[in-house]
């Protein structure tokens, strides 16, 4: 067995048994392309597992554009999206400008908060667990990523099945199975956020250089994956 297809054998099982012993669970995608590897795998395994999409208001067009190619190509599937609250964006907008989050960190976080991380607590309600398309060769804040987590601040189990997968790994399993992927990709964005927090990279940069580019690299996580300003990685548990 390839070392690609061990570590596709070993993400089925994974997503196999989040199906039998932690439904309901949920899927986050951020329609990147580790997310359409997960995509293709729970879709086409007929897993129980929902998918849901943090539609934040401020998505590339090529991003949005994602949400249509995967109805198309995956028999009209439909990923659910999850808004920011509208008064709460406007009030942040009112107070401190369109674009207040390149003034500092904190506000930077605050509009992640409005536009991410409370959508998200909506997503995950009434689910057991949540998975992501997180990988530990992305960046420096993911480098003790384990499959298996305890997520203290929604209360239950998350999985990231893909954290073994290497940057050639993902790639190979889109050209092999032939995954439709965002379009910015091919502009030299491997990471893809909000399209004012997210430039191409250049060459020998890390995958995540792109995403809020003008921070120091230990701060560069949006607040889905931290508790009180610190990464969740309280509890990793053996997979």
């Amino acid at each position: 067995m390839s070392e690609l297809n061990k570590l596709i054998a070993d993400t089925n099982a994974t997503l196999a048994r989040i199906v039998k012993d932690h439904s309901p669970a949920v899927f986050a995608s951020s329609l990147a392309a580790e997310d359409m590897v997960l995509t293709d795998l729970i879709l086409k395994g007929k897993l129980d597992i929902g998918i849901f999409s943090l539609e934040t208001g401020r998505l590339h067009p090529e991003t949005l554009a994602m949400l249509d190619r995967v109805k198309e190509h995956y028999d009209g599937y439909e990923i659910a999206l999850y808004k920011p609250q509208t008064e709460a964006v406007d009030a942040y907008v009112a107070q401190n400008g369109l674009n207040a989050f390149y003034d500092s960190v904190e506000m930077r976080r605050e509009c992640c908060r409005i536009r991410k991380v409370e959508p998200l607590g909506r997503a995950l309600s009434g689910n057991k667990a949540w998975v992501t398309g997180q990988r530990r060769a992305q960046s420096a804040t993911r480098t003790s990523l384990m499959v298996e987590e305890d997520d203290p601040a929604h209360l239950m189990t998350k999985f990231n099945p893909l954290a073994d997968w290497s940057e050639a790994d993902i790639w190979n399993y889109i050209r092999d199975h032939g995954v439709p992927y965002n379009a910015l990709h091919d502009q030299g964005y491997p990471s893809i956020g909000c399209a004012p927090c997210t430039r191409a990279i250049e060459p020998g940069e890390d995958v995540r250089a792109g995403r809020w580019w003008w921070e120091n690299p230990d701060s560069k996580e949006c607040g889905l994956h931290m508790v009180d300003g610190k990464l969740i990685r309280i509890k990793s548990v053996a997979a």
